[in-house]
């Protein structure tokens, strides 16, 4: 009883003292930042519950989802032997790039048991010149659709869009002067669509993306012109083509009548089937009794 007792205290003691509990895994910093090019260090702990030979593994999984080891049985793999370095349980790294955007996990076994903790690296890298596509010309009526692209910011960017240099409202019907406005705007993939454009949509539009790492960028842009069905044109270009194609009718009927297009003759072949008396070389179509039938 009494010993049971003190391994309890112990634990207690243990647990006060670094905040660990038994078998249990942490860390000191579990969202990282830090700039490109720039060293550092994901921190992990565990308790003495492990025991002195416990195994620890580092896995890496990417924005995309694709997973890799960075530290198994000990020591880095080989795509990072050049700038990983492993301190106990501590993962540095002497250079970061933005493909080390991700999360790692820390996994520790030992005594039959396992925990892990999980630590986010961010590489800050500032937004690039962005791509935005602004359709030159649309009609009234219809949908549209603005794009806003930057491919290289983290974390990454957020997008506004300016028309005529006035900031639109990611939610247009917050604000008092755009609540007849026919657009959605996703500040996450710069995506802005007009479900029903309107001639006083037409306009010169530009995007800014911008993250926490360093200054906003905005695009060149372009002009949105916004132009009306033109009926009268669509009904001229109908009364045209049906007034050719009553003059190509005519043509090839005035044609026919004048004989310069020849009607097709029909020839009927009367099928005559061959003389059953017919012979060799010696018959000349005609039937000639032989001397056998004569009696």
């Amino acid at each position: 009883m009494f010993v049971w007792w003190g391994l309890v205290s112990l634990a207690l003691f243990y647990y006060a003292a670094t905040g660990v509990s038994a078998f249990s895994v942490t860390t000191s910093n579990k969202d990282v930042q830090v700039d490109q090019n720039q060293g550092v260090d994901l921190t992990c702990q565990f308790s003495a519950d492990f025991g002195t030979d416990a195994r620890v593994e580092w896995k890496f999984k990417d924005l995309q989802g694709s997973q890799t080891y960075v530290i198994f049985d000990g020591k880095p793999t080989a795509a990072y032997t050049s700038r990983v370095t492993s301190f106990g349980s501590t993962l540095r790294f002497t250079k970061v790039t933005d493909k080390d955007n991700g999360v790692y996990d820390c996994e520790v076994s030992g005594k039959g048991q396992f925990g892990e903790v999980r630590v986010k690296l961010t590489v800050l890298v500032p937004p690039g010149v962005p791509v935005c596509r602004v359709p030159t010309s649309v009609t009234t009526g219809t949908s549209a659709v603005l794009s806003c692209r930057d491919m290289v910011g983290s974390p990454p960017p957020t997008y506004k869009w300016f028309k005529d240099g006035v900031l639109l409202p990611a939610d247009p019907k917050t604000v008092s002067g755009f609540k007849n406005a026919t657009y959605k705007l996703d500040p996450q993939t710069g995506k802005l669509e007009f479900m029903n454009v309107l001639k006083s949509d037409t306009a010169s539009y530009y995007c800014v993306a911008e993250n926490t790492a360093g200054p906003a960028q905005q695009c060149k842009g372009g002009k949105m012109e916004v132009r009306d069905i033109n009926t009268g044109g669509i009904v001229a270009g109908v009364i045209i083509f049906l007034l050719l194609l009553a003059l190509l009718g005519f043509g090839i009927w005035y044609a026919y009548k004048k004989g310069y297009i020849p009607s097709e003759q029909k020839t009927n072949v009367v099928y005559q089937p061959p003389s059953v008396y017919a012979g060799g070389e010696e018959d000349d179509g005609d039937f000639k009794q032989k001397s056998s039938f004569v009696v």
